[in-house]
């Protein structure tokens, strides 16, 4: 067995003062940094992935920035955010990002929810970075619990790993629509965690 850790879009942008802040995404930078100091020899691979959007996409990153003039409607279309090589893409100055082996950029043109729609430094698609390491177990943490942390975790699952969500170092934008997500997880095989029981759950 060896298990993967995935950081999901620990990104300015989605954190306090950024274009689509998700409340406690601070905090959450420093929660995520002291947990991989404490636990160096959890992880065989740590994943860290990023939205990074095109800044001069003709179909506004295929209709995921909602276009000039309308109002984005949060479900669909949403406020220009994570542009490639903006600071609010840039990862949180609190995320300590020293033991990531992998950084994942997704969402180039294209709307993008998931780690797996993004891609390695070198181009390699995450599944094949998890085959390549031999990955089975994927516990996953980062923003935002009920958009791109669900997506990623159900991915994971639907690529045949086993997944743990540590609940604590997760946020969501909405508390009903995290909750519906954990529950959707949990369901489909994911187990819940927190973060004082990862080594025990070895």
């Amino acid at each position: 067995m060896a298990r993967a850790l995935f950081i999901i879009d620990v990104q300015n942008d989605f954190t306090e003062g950024g274009a689509l802040a998700v409340e406690g995404g601070a905090a959450l930078a420093g929660r995520i940094s002291r947990f991989l100091t404490e636990h160096p020899n959890v992880y065989d691979c740590v994943f860290a992935s990023r939205d990074w959007h095109d800044a001069d996409s003709a179909d506004a990153n295929g209709g995921h920035f909602a276009a000039a003039g309308d109002e984005p409607d949060y479900v669909d279309t949403w406020p220009e955010h994570c542009v490639a090589g903006t600071p609010g893409a840039a990862y949180h100055e609190d995320l300590r990002t020293r033991a990531v082996d992998f950084h994942v950029l997704k969402g180039q043109g294209v709307p993008a929810y998931s780690i797996f729609e993004g891609r390695g430094e070198g181009g390699e698609s995450v599944e094949s970075l998890l085959d390549e390491n031999g990955i089975t177990d994927v516990d996953v943490v980062g923003i935002a619990t009920d958009h791109c942390v669900f997506a990623s975790a159900r991915d994971a699952l639907e690529h045949g790993r086993e997944v743990r969500i540590i609940t604590d170092l997760i946020v969501g934008v909405a508390p009903e629509p995290s909750r519906q997500a954990l529950s959707e997880l949990a369901r489909r095989g994911a187990d819940l965690v927190l973060s004082s029981h990862v080594d025990a759950d070895l």
